[in-house]
């Protein structure tokens, strides 16, 4: 699995990947991509984040290549396979302007027949990674987003995924949850609702013999990492989850995506973004006497920072930027290419917006012409939330679940009692994410939603891996410039 000879250096992990490929975002971290990086020896990452909108807008472009389809046909219950192609599929793709037609939003009361389309959907990003070879595939989530994620789970596991890996919260029930889906248990599990002022409790409930519908054998439990930004955090894991935490990825505030707020009050720096100081410096001694494998990331990607995080005593890295712009990411050609041009000119700044993202987390923004980065296309997007993945549950005045996000419409957004200071500043992250891999919404107004790009503090040292005259570069190539015990050369995400 290794290019390189760790065990002079006393990593007791030498079973692990050294290098785990980042989530990235969603659709950006493809099967394409996890599936090259784990065929080089790594740990090859898909996002679980929106893959049911990915799926489909993939059957209404018409599925090309036909790997959508190729994967549908080996998902155990042909039935909702067959459904799922009837429903969205369209041969030779839908009329470049026509919308896309619509995945209902997941709820506490979500249908079956939305159960079972995430579970296809996961099942296929995973299906398709892993196809053709026998390395490891993992897939990401974000805590943050719970109604989607318990069938996302169980369609990965069905695909037979290694890893999960999730960030963005803290992910105390997921082991647990883990461990009843690979025996194809039922089991209920607590929903987070804003504005419960009792002992309420409100809760969701899987059960996946209603998806699978008979009986099948046993899943592979698949190993559970936990993004974590404190020694605290993963001490409170190991000892409180549900269930086995089996590592850790150790996430530093340069890296891209969501980032974890500072601690304390939040100060802003002369751009408007979080002020990091000495109470945010991550106790590495004390995660490494957990015992866990751990691995590091933010500013990571690099021959010099693997050395020293083994010398630390990680197991190894997460690597996310230089996987994000490379040939096989899901981001579309288009964009790679012009941030890459703009690397090259020594520009491309990226911004940690503290207001971007609805989930209240910090979040990455790379500032380039085109994207919402930009105040005029911000201000001229419609404040849509149609595809609800960070929606937040709310209790309304007579008990019921209601949902909101600080993204919506703003007299929508407060009409459902939220605070109209929580609106400013907020961004569409889930259709910004989507149309930066190539599947942007159209509005009846004609109005197609501009992407939103995430990256790394150290997005310009993507040229290292660039040859002269040329504006890409592969997955292969990163790893082999990691790997390269001779290079020593800065690092990046």
């Amino acid at each position: 699995m290794y290019n390189r000879e760790f065990s002079s250096r006393g990593n007791l992990f030498l079973n692990y990947p050294l290098i785990i490929q980042g989530g990235l975002g969603i659709g950006a971290s493809t099967w394409r991509l996890a599936g090259t990086v784990s065929r080089l020896g790594q740990l090859g990452v898909v996002s679980g984040v929106g893959l049911d909108t990915i799926m489909t807008r993939r059957l209404q472009n018409g599925d090309p290549d036909g790997h959508v389809r190729r994967a549908l046909a080996h998902f155990p219950v042909p039935e909702i396979a067959e459904k799922i192609l009837s429903s969205y599929f369209i041969p030779g793709g839908k009329p470049e302007n026509a919308p896309y037609k619509f995945v209902p939003t997941h709820t506490v009361e979500t249908s079956l027949d939305l159960k079972k389309l995430a579970v296809a959907a996961n099942f296929v990003e995973v299906f398709l990674a892993k196809e053709g070879h026998n390395g490891i595939v993992g897939i990401n989530y974000l805590e943050k987003i719970q109604l989607p994620n318990i069938p996302a789970f169980y369609g990965a596991m069905l695909a037979g995924v290694d890893y999960v890996i999730m960030g963005a919260g803290i992910p105390r029930e997921i082991p647990g949850i883990l461990d009843r889906l690979s025996a194809h248990q039922t089991f209920t599990t607590a929903l987070q609702v804003e504005g419960v002022t009792n002992n309420d409790e409100y809760t969701i409930e899987f059960d996946p013999r209603e998806v699978i519908g008979k009986a099948i054998p046993p899943l592979k439990r698949p190993t559970f990492l936990a993004i974590i930004s404190s020694a605290v955090l993963a001490t409170m894991l190991t000892k409180k989850a549900t269930g086995k935490v089996d590592g850790f990825v150790v996430e530093g505030p340069t890296a891209g995506g969501h980032n974890a707020p500072p601690r304390g009050v939040m100060q802003l720096n002369q751009r408007g973004e979080p002020i990091y100081g000495p109470r945010d410096a991550i106790d590495l001694e004390g995660i490494r006497n957990i015992g866990l494998p751990f691995w590091l990331a933010g500013s990571f990607g690099g021959p010099v920072k693997l050395d020293e995080a083994l010398t630390i005593g990680a197991t190894g890295i997460q690597v996310g930027t230089p996987f994000a712009f490379c040939d096989e990411s899901g981001i579309t050609r288009e964009i790679k290419e012009r941030i890459i041009r703009k690397a090259l000119e020594g520009k491309g700044e990226v911004l940690t917006d503290p207001l971007a993202s609805p989930s209240g987390f910090p979040f990455k923004v790379v500032e380039i012409e085109g994207s919402v980065s930009e105040k005029a296309i911000y201000e001229a997007r419609p404040r849509i939330c149609d595809l609800g993945y960070l929606r937040r549950p709310y209790v309304k005045g007579d008990g019921v679940i209601g949902y909101r996000c600080p993204s919506e419409d703003v007299n929508a957004f407060v009409k459902k009692g939220g605070k109209i200071e929580d609106t400013v500043g907020r961004k569409c992250i889930c259709n910004g994410l989507v149309a930066t891999i190539g599947l942007p919404q159209i509005r009846p107004s004609g109005y197609r939603e501009a992407p939103i790009v995430t990256a790394g503090d150290d997005l310009k040292l993507i040229t290292r891996f660039v040859e002269k005259g040329k504006f890409s570069y592969s997955a292969q190539d990163v790893i082999r410039y990691i790997l390269d015990s001779g290079n020593n050369k800065e690092s990046i995400d």
